[in-house]
């Protein structure tokens, strides 16, 4: 004879399950939700780490910006879209985009976004535009890819952020 010997014992064992399910659910829920605002915050702290060094190390490589705008959020025709740091001067505007972990695809996003930054910024139309990718860790790949693209890759390196690009590498202007 086994514990659940009728039928209200065995209705009682299918609810004891479900609320098993439930609680378990309920668990996976939050913590996705941490996960997903560690997550967060390693970006946030990507950026923090890049936004004191960008001026001084845009400026090393002949460009006169003094400006760093971090997060700035465009809405203009039904579009939306955020850049995590702006570098500006008069007529030069590097949009910089952090993460924690750059990949291939934060790459090909990145420049999804500089495709539009004039339309959706129309005050940098005469501006030089350029593009840049920073993360903590930042994947051989995409460093490839962001390169080859003509963005610049922004790395740490020690307790430094450095630019990747050699001397030599020519940016693309959007």
């Amino acid at each position: 004879m086994t514990e659940y010997a009728t039928r209200e014992d065995l209705g009682k064992y299918f609810d004891d399950i479900k609320a098993l399910f439930r609680e378990t659910d309920r668990k996976f829920k939050e913590t996705d939700r941490k996960i997903s605002s560690l997550g967060d915050r390693l970006g946030e702290f990507a950026q923090e780490m890049v936004r004191p060094a960008v001026v001084r190390l845009f400026q090393d490589r002949g460009y006169d910006v003094h400006v760093v705008s971090p997060n700035v959020s465009i809405q203009r025709d039904g579009e939306a879209m955020e850049i995590d740091l702006l570098v500006t001067n008069d007529n030069v505007a590097l949009v910089v985009e952090c993460k924690s972990r750059l990949g291939v695809e934060d790459v090909r996003e990145h420049l999804v976004r500089l495709e539009k930054i004039k339309r959706l910024m129309p005050r940098l139309q005469e501006s030089r535009i350029m593009g840049a990718v920073a993360g903590m860790v930042v994947l051989e790949e995409a460093a490839r890819y962001a390169c080859h693209q003509g963005l610049f890759v922004l790395a740490q390196s020690g307790d430094a952020v450095i630019i990747r690009n050699d001397d030599q590498f020519q940016p693309r202007e959007w």
